[in-house]
């Protein structure tokens, strides 16, 4: 089959087209895009169930982590004031983990960006589709109108004006024969006239999802920018309520993330199937919907040397010779009957969807997989974060010492009280 102008499959399509592929009873399933096939969505939902699988892995590991630190740690010596060894590697650690959470929330942004920009493609070749196909009919109906009118109109008047020379009577019926073959002839022109499926609402409902995707990500990206925010700065201040709150905030992000990894990693996986050969599936599907010939779908979706024009039947430049009245719309028709500008218009899609879209939904998949690794490591390094803050002394915003190691102490000093300000404390010198 031929590939529209432009399109290719990129080597993204054909990496994620070769992965294996099983149902739930781990049997293989071809990769062949079929989602109406019970197998291909068990095959895809178990990627999905992977993304799960991969969460509750992280839950149980740091679930684990946390019981061998509180309960496997060794008893302090009474009266210690030390912190436990390794404070400031934790916490730094810490920060590095939500430093890397930032750089995937950039890409996160990026991804989403390209996906819109891939699925703005898409409805802007199915509305500049729907406007070809109308025009094609506005045009046939227009002229038909015209044809009709000069039958009803001009022939008749000829008739009744010759009505004395028989010779001439009859080259005007002859005349209006021809234009009622004519008129009939246009109307099978008009191809899509009455066919329920509109471009038009696929674009409409295209736009209403994206629009949907689009704000639920860049609400997910902004709620963990907020929580890695707010960790720093409870990290910063040493604020044991405020890195709580976040920790809380970070596992239901980390939810969030894994679901969204599941979901991305799906949908990708179904795309690239999508992607590598569409042409079979997008001519069984348009020939499903609309009921047309195969021989019309073949010559607008594959529009190569091959397909014969299945318009070429219909005496379209007699026509716009013999009646120089809709000269103007046989030209217009013959340019828009050519396969050309909606074949361009189905390319259009294909690099949008296959390439723009596909690369933001790996971005994304990125994001995913960043982040969640990054909050998992922040769960784990967070409740031993809190536990090295010292304790909050009503006086002690008198030395304002406390903010001077915003991160981390990796040992507490002896304090000494200040004699002019009793109740106060102080570092030595």
């Amino acid at each position: 089959m031929g590939a529209p102008p432009g399109y290719r499959p990129s080597a993204w399509v054909h990496l994620l087209h070769q992965l294996p592929r099983a149902d739930f009873q781990l049997r293989p399933v071809s990769s062949g895009f079929a989602p109406q096939e019970q197998e291909y969505q068990q095959a895809l939902l178990l990627v999905v169930a992977l993304a799960g699988l991969g969460l509750g892995l992280s839950l149980i590991l740091i679930a684990a982590y946390l019981i061998r630190v509180c309960c496997c740690r060794p008893p302090e010596p009474p009266g210690s004031k030390s912190p436990p060894p390794g404070g400031g590697c934790v916490t730094w650690s810490c920060i590095a983990a939500l430093l890397v959470s930032c750089t995937g929330i950039g890409i996160g942004f990026y991804g989403n960006s390209e996906t819109s920009d891939g699925v703005s493609q898409l409805s802007s070749a199915l509305l500049h589709a729907n406007h070809t196909l109308s025009a094609i009919d506005h045009l046939v109906l227009e002229t038909v109108e015209r044809l009709g009118e000069a039958v009803r109109t001009e022939l008749t008047t000829l008739e009744e004006v010759f009505t004395q020379r028989t010779e001439l009577v009859a080259a005007t019926r002859g005349a209006r024969r021809q234009a009622e073959a004519v008129a009939q002839q246009l109307q099978g022109l008009a191809f899509w006239q009455g066919v329920p499926l509109s471009p038009l609402q696929v674009a409409e409902d295209v736009s209403f999802v994206e629009e949907y995707r689009w704000l639920a990500y860049v609400l997910l990206l902004l709620l963990e920018l907020l929580v890695c925010l707010f960790t720093l700065l409870g990290l910063a201040k040493q604020s044991k309520w405020l890195v709580i709150v976040m920790t809380v905030m970070s596992l239901v992000v980390l939810v969030l993330s894994w679901g969204s990894l599941g979901l991305e990693a799906a949908t990708a996986v179904g795309l690239s199937d999508f992607c590598s050969s569409p042409d079979t599936y997008v001519l069984n599907l348009t020939q499903e919907e609309t009921g047309l010939g195969s021989d019309i779908l073949n010559y607008y979706f594959l529009c190569n040397q091959a397909v014969s024009n299945p318009f070429q039947q219909k005496p379209l430049l007699s026509l716009e010779e013999t009646l120089n009245v809709t000269e103007g719309n046989f030209h217009q028709l013959v340019a828009l009957l050519n396969c050309r500008s909606l074949h361009k218009d189905y390319g259009t899609a294909l690099r949008g969807l296959c390439e723009d879209a596909l690369e933001g939904l790996l971005f994304l998949l990125l994001f995913s997989l960043l982040s969640a690794g990054a909050l998992a490591t922040a769960l784990c390094s967070l409740p031993r974060a809190w536990a090295l803050f010292p304790t909050r002394n009503p006086s002690a915003s008198c030395s304002g010492s406390r903010l001077s190691e915003p991160f981390f102490h990796a040992r507490r000093e002896a304090a000494t009280p200040l004699r002019s300000l009793p109740g106060c404390w102080r570092r030595p010198h």
